[in-house]
């Protein structure tokens, strides 16, 4: 069953209009950022449903690249809509661990709406330090279209910055996995050791391979 405008029109009934999606991209690779987006669509929108481009929105994990990177352009071309952008680079997320800074990417991502969203609909549980009232959702990316327009925009987002990080860090393969812990990836640090955009904190890095900067 695709994703609806159910929790959305929840919250206009109670006279919440400005909705916002949040998801993010990247909390299990071994290296580059984690990536969160928000979302919020117009609230005319929630009644009828979304335009005619939009109505393949998805979990990004259920859609191809390919077609993920359409529904991006479309998100990104429509005016109506308010989105925000942000990531959390791997030195960060060493200092401060993953899901913090999984939840600083979310909020970094809600601070770019204006005006700030009302309600905040989470994919997963409940995000004590989200900045805003909001309504954990599991599996939220495959329910809610706010979540699912969320995942995409984070999860195209990285996967454009892991294809830079493999120009800029080549022999690791980072364009094709991403950064997650593929055989490929871990024969790579096995021969290369880790590179800046590494995680050290992660269980395959932290006890096998040195960090560069003690070298």
């Amino acid at each position: 069953m695709p994703p609806c405008f159910q929790f959305e029109r929840e919250c206009v009934q109670r006279g919440i209009t400005r909705i916002a999606g949040v998801d993010e991209a990247g909390r299990g690779p071994l290296a580059g950022p984690v990536v969160a987006a928000a979302v919020v669509f117009p609230a005319e929108w929630i009644s009828p449903g979304l335009p005619e481009a939009l109505r393949g929105i998805n979990d990004s994990k259920q859609l191809s690249a390919a077609t993920r990177e359409v529904l991006y352009a479309a998100l990104m071309s429509r005016p109506e809509i308010a989105w925000g952008i942000a990531r959390v680079d791997a030195p960060l997320i060493d200092q401060i661990n993953i899901l913090q800074a999984t939840h600083r990417a979310m909020n970094l991502a809600l601070a770019k709406l204006s005006p700030p969203p009302q309600h905040v609909l989470v994919d997963g549980l409940r995000v004590k330090a989200l900045a805003f009232p909001q309504t954990p959702i599991v599996s939220g990316d495959a329910l809610s279209f706010s979540i699912a327009a969320a995942s995409i925009l984070a999860k195209v987002t990285r996967d454009r910055l892991m294809v830079d990080f493999d120009r800029e860090y080549p022999g690791y393969g980072f364009s094709a996995h991403k950064g997650y812990g593929t055989a490929r990836h871990l024969a790579a640090l096995k021969e290369r050791g880790p590179c800046p955009i590494h995680r050290h904190s992660f269980a395959p890095l932290r006890p096998a391979f040195p960090n560069p900067s003690r070298r």
